[in-house]
């Protein structure tokens, strides 16, 4: 998800999203640790857009 995509989006919907995407990378890791995914870097891009959601949201919660 770009930064653009992340700025649109309301506080409550980015709240819900980052929490989703959490659990997705949670997820992802432990399944990762039992059996290899076909591609790794995708934890890597998950991880990275949850650091862009979290900016995003302590961005916000600065400026209130």
């Amino acid at each position: 998800m770009k930064i653009a995509d992340i700025k649109q989006l309301a506080t409550a919907d980015l709240k819900e999203r980052l929490a989703t995407e959490v659990v997705n990378y949670n997820q992802m890791v432990m399944n990762h640790a039992v059996t290899p995914l076909e591609n790794p870097a995708e934890i890597k891009h998950l991880r990275r857009t949850i650091a862009r959601m979290e900016t995003e949201v302590r961005s916000r919660e600065i400026n209130k």
